[in-house]
C-alpha cells in the first residue's frame, strides 16, 4: 500500500465529539503506525477533502458515531460503498459530505474505513465522558490492527478482499 491516512475528526469543544481528535493524538504520541500519516483534522472538513484528493489507497476516519450501542462502543465500518451525496456545508462537514466533496473535486479513494465510538454526551464542554475516554486506547489499537491487516492482505487498498460491509463492534471498555 503506497499511501494511508488516518484522520481524526470532531469538535473538541463538544465533549465526546472530540473522540477522533483524541485517538489521533494518542497515535501520534505513541508513534504513528508504519507507512501511515496520522493527522488531527478536528473540524477542518474542507481541508480534509482537499488532502484526500492527493490520493490515498486507504483512509481511516476516526470520529464519534451514533450507532445506538452503549457509550464507549467502538465500531468499524467500511464506507467504500457508493452512497447518495450529502449536502455541502463547509462549517459542519460530516464525513459523508467530505467524501462526496472529494468525488466532486475529481479525487478518488480506493478504500475508506470509519472507526467510530458511540458518544455519551455531545454538548458544549471540553473533554470526553468517562466511557468514551476509556475507548481511546482500544480504538487506537484497532487502527493499528486494521492497518496491519490491510498491509498484509491481498489486494490491500483496492477494495478487493475488503471483507464484510457490516459493522464490527467492540464492547465499551470497563472502567
Amino acid at each position: 500500500m503506497s499511501a494511508t491516512l488516518v484522520a481524526g475528526v470532531g469538535n473538541v469543544l463538544f465533549g465526546d465529539d472530540g473522540f477522533g481528535v483524541e485517538v489521533a493524538r494518542h497515535l501520534l504520541r505513541a508513534g504513528p503506525p508504519p507507512g501511515a500519516i496520522v493527522a488531527d483534522y478536528g473540524i477542518s472538513g474542507l481541508q480534509l477533502a482537499f488532502d484526500l484528493c492527493s490520493g490515498f489507497d486507504l483512509v481511516v476516519l476516526v470520529d464519534a458515531v451514533g450507532s445506538g450501542h452503549p457509550p464507549g462502543t467502538v465500531t468499524l465500518l467500511d464506507l467504500s460503498d457508493p452512497r447518495i451525496p450529502a449536502g455541502l456545508d463547509a462549517h459542519g462537514m460530516r464525513p459523508d459530505a467530505v467524501l462526496d466533496l472529494v468525488a466532486t473535486l475529481g479525487g478518488h479513494l480506493e478504500r475508506v474505513l470509519m472507526i467510530g465510538c458511540q458518544p455519551a454526551e455531545i454538548e458544549p464542554r471540553i473533554g470526553l465522558s468517562a466511557p468514551v475516554a476509556a475507548a481511546v486506547a482500544p480504538a487506537a489499537r484497532l487502527v493499528r490492527s486494521v492497518l496491519e491487516k490491510a498491509a498484509t492482505s491481498p489486494g490491500a487498498g483496492s477494495g478487493a478482499g475488503a471483507g464484510p460491509r457490516t459493522p464490527t463492534l467492540a464492547p465499551p471498555a470497563k472502567e
